[in-house]
């Protein structure tokens, strides 16, 4: 997947302009792709170029205009084309892994900080996305929402976002304690 379909993908819900578009990868995006600022205004560049979106101007009195993307039919081949295409199968590229996988050769209590910090950030993301879903569902129980929403495919991934998020927490949790159980009976044995 190239970062073109995602912001292909993000663009199916309306008309946003290039700061709206980050704050939607913030929120539900961030959860399948990562993006800074500068690369989605580039991309968004590139795609007006291609006929795959097409910008619009709009005029603010208070505010310095803004240009507004849509997605064109080209851009819904482009889609169509690449949801068609075989996915290629998830890989982890983490430095905290490799910094986990390090800690029988060097000292364990950084890691275990990280291992912390990043169970804590991946609680607060938890959170944000049961508020997400809670607002895409509306007045529906989750299993009537699937069933009757109108439209599933951001409610689908933010879903995954959510698992996503509830394990690595979990794994982070986990670690951290076997790591400072092991530090404590060395601690032990040494003293």
């Amino acid at each position: 997947m190239a970062l073109r379909h995602a912001v292909l993908a993000a663009l199916l819900d309306g008309e946003y302009s290039g700061y709206q578009l980050a704050k939607a990868f913030d929120v539900g995006v961030a959860n399948f792709w990562h993006a800074l600022p500068q690369q989605l205004y580039a991309e968004l560049a590139k795609l007006e170029k291609e006929g795959l979106v097409v910008g619009r101007e709009v005029v603010q009195e208070s505010r310095p205009n803004k240009r507004l993307f849509r997605v064109t039919d080209t851009g819904l081949s482009e889609l169509e084309g690449f949801t068609a295409a075989v996915a290629k199968p998830t890989f982890i590229r983490d430095d905290l892994v490799v910094k986990v996988q390090t800690v029988d050769f060097v000292e364990a209590g950084p890691v275990i900080e990280q291992l912390d910090e990043r169970a804590s950030v991946a609680r607060a993301k938890t959170e944000l996305f049961r508020e997400l879903l809670r607002k895409m569902r509306g007045a529906l129980d989750e299993e009537q929402f699937l069933r009757e929403g109108e439209r599933i495919g951001p409610y689908l991934t933010c879903l995954r976002g959510l698992s996503l998020e509830e394990e690595h927490e979990a794994w982070c949790r986990r670690i951290a304690a076997v790591l400072r159980e092991r530090d404590r009976e060395r601690q032990t044995r040494r003293g």
